[in-house]
């Protein structure tokens, strides 16, 4: 009988298509990944229960009014998005990666950065326009498509991340391609939490309503895009950087504690807009020449 050798063993068990492999649950990643998904399934709890509240004559459920559920929300979404970004640096640091963990992230994101911020989007951010009447039987379309490009954005990663994909020298792992759906759904989420400042004081949305579903639908087809978005995975324990950077990062972090409804969203207006300057300024490769076409051979 013949005994597989230790090296054959590590090999089998370094191969990422070894079922035992692939299957494996590590702790830790998985412990985040399990918190992501329980942010967003706590999200879509307290945006049923707003709406809960805005059909009772209180105007409040649980104790709670509408506003204050769509607040818990809203920071359920940024945490799972916390969560989403511990996750992955922790399977990455460990060394401790597996097409389980990679499955069940995607799932989690889906409930977290799909289908949360898409009930935050028909309740909430298309609010305004109900008084048109032509779009509140179709505004329920626009949650769908940010739902459906969300899924299709994790599908998208998950096969270009694939193992077995060859990859030529040329590509680089620093940049997203597409919006990350972390940062769609914070930018959902953000302009929630300036909506809800906007009510808290008494000011009208009715003269630019109409743009908010556009925005939402730019926000979706931008998941399923080329533009390339940059990533933080680069930022680890050894980065290093300049004094003023440093401080520069605290004085940011400063405003967006005191004034986090505007700053929060500026910072992820930001983040999506400069990918579509730099896709739009970035060189074009230049054209092929045309191969000459052959002589016709002259007929005498």
């Amino acid at each position: 009988m013949n005994f597989p050798q230790p090296d054959d063993d590590l090999d089998s068990r370094e191969d990422p298509y070894n079922v035992t492999q692939a299957s494996r649950i590590y702790f830790l990643p998985n412990l985040m990944t399990a918190g992501n998904l329980f942010c967003g399934f706590l999200a879509i709890v307290n945006c049923i229960q707003a709406r809960l509240a805005e059909s009772t004559g209180l105007g409040e459920y649980l104790g709670m009014s509408n506003a204050e559920h769509y607040r818990y929300a809203v920071w359920l979404i940024f945490g799972a998005a916390a969560f989403d970004m511990l996750d992955g640096r922790l399977a990455r640091l460990g060394g401790r990666e597996s097409l389980f963990g990679a499955e069940f992230d995607s799932l989690a994101d889906v409930v977290s950065f799909g289908i949360a911020p898409a009930l935050l989007m028909f309740y909430l951010i298309l609010a305004p326009t109900r008084d048109y009447l032509w779009f509140r039987d179709i505004g329920w379309i626009v949650g769908f498509i940010y739902l459906l490009c969300a899924a299709m954005r994790l599908a998208r990663f998950n096969v270009i991340t694939n193992p077995l994909l060859y990859r030529s020298k040329k590509e680089s792992n620093k940049d997203f391609i597409g919006l990350p759906v972390p940062a769609a759904a914070g930018t959902v989420a953000a302009l929630v939490l300036f909506l809800l400042k906007l009510y808290d004081a008494d000011k009208s949305l009715k003269n630019w309503a109409l743009a908010l579903p556009f925005l939402m639908l730019l926000i979706a087809f931008l998941m399923m895009s080329t533009v390339r978005y940059p990533s933080g995975k680069n930022v680890d324990l050894q980065t290093k950087t300049r004094l003023r950077t440093f401080v520069g990062v605290l004085a940011f972090l400063l405003v967006l504690y005191f004034y986090k409804e505007i700053a929060v969203l500026v910072t992820c207006l930001g983040y999506i807009f400069f990918g579509l300057i730099r896709h739009w300024r970035r060189p074009r490769p230049p054209a092929r020449p045309k191969s000459p076409e052959p002589a016709q051979p002259k007929r005498v």
